[in-house]
């Protein structure tokens, strides 16, 4: 039979299949999740995240110190607040003597190259565990915004690289660049989580952090996940207000609009490979229902060719092995 395309040529053998791969996956996509406890010498499993830890922060430094010889260059920090610190104000959120103050200095010191985003959401502070101050059972906006502020400069003043706001308070955006410049932070970037939807997946983090709402829940201000367009728009707005890099949260479930978002701006666009779509993995890969590399290189293949130039991962380690 003569056919002037024979598509399955460039699929015949490994070496042209990855002479002609499209999308590549290296160290540099990556950004690591990291969860930071106080004490000391301590490596705590998540049980919901098989093989992910909340680590002290000696054992954080010493994980720092080994993501970097591995060719990752950023980490997320999230810190988990003792109960007897929590409130409705965060206040803990700007203690210059904070674990997250402290974790930021201590990572920067170990190595000063590794670039540092933290999180910014009142939600492992609160009393009530939602991202902003309670009011007569409603999460307020502008209150709340102030409390960010605060939180981003303190973290800017502790070395942060970029502060991450994930909370989707409306005008975070531009009252933190705001903030930052006002007390000459100049050098400190924004990435936003600008297209963060209210989702199932989280949870397994929440059980990371013990940072799930106290009541009702998060749907006032993270985006329903029916709305597309929503996203864009948020998305333009945070880049107005002064965002350097974008975010679309979760990952997987929604490759549509990470795609969106690539299309419609001129600024990095990260993504949030969660907690969920980690524990997904893990658990059929248990039952013996996939496997588990495959499964890993596949969805992060996946989420790169939808269009994220940046991937928040807790298999950043285990892609960077496999890719090795």
């Amino acid at each position: 039979m003569y056919l002037p395309r024979r598509n399955r040529i460039l699929r015949s053998n490994p070496a042209i299949r990855s002479l002609v791969a499209e999308t590549r996956l290296g160290p540099d996509d990556f950004i690591v999740p990291l969860f930071i406890d106080e004490g000391k010498d301590t490596k705590t499993e998540i049980p919901s995240m098989p093989g992910y830890y909340r680590n002290t922060l000696d054992v954080t430094v010493k994980e720092v110190k080994e993501l970097w010889s591995m060719g990752l260059k950023s980490v997320l920090i999230f810190i988990k607040c003792k109960d007897e610190l929590k409130d409705n104000t965060g206040k803990e959120a700007w203690n210059p003597d904070g674990l997250m103050q402290r974790s930021i200095k201590a990572i920067k010191d170990a190595v000063p190259e590794m670039l540092v985003m933290t999180d910014v959401a009142l939600d492992p502070y609160s009393s009530y565990g939602h991202d902003g101050i309670v009011e007569n059972g409603e999460i307020v906006n502008d209150a709340t915004v102030e409390a960010l502020v605060k939180m981003s400069i303190s973290h800017a003043e502790a070395g942060a690289d970029l502060v991450a706001p994930s909370d989707m308070m409306d005008g975070r955006i531009g009252a933190i660049r705001k903030g930052l410049e006002g007390v000459g932070f100049t050098k400190t970037g924004i990435m936003s989580y600008s297209a963060k939807y209210a989702s199932c997946f989280y949870g397994p983090f929440r059980d990371a952090l013990d940072s799930a709402p106290g009541f009702g829940d998060k749907k006032t201000y993270q985006m329903d996940y029916a709305n597309r367009t929503e996203a864009i728009k948020e998305t333009l707005m945070d880049i107005e207000e002064g965002a350097d890099i974008v975010m679309v949260k979760p990952a997987m479930a929604y490759l549509d609009i990470i795609r969106e978002v690539k299309n419609s701006v001129q600024v990095p666009v990260s993504a949030y490979h969660v907690s969920g779509e980690y524990a997904m993995i893990k658990a059929a890969a248990k039952m013996g229902w996939l496997n588990e590399e495959k499964a890993i290189l596949e969805s992060l293949t996946s989420i790169k060719r939808a269009g994220a130039d940046l991937i928040a991962t807790y298999f950043a380690k285990d892609a960077i092995r496999l890719i090795d």
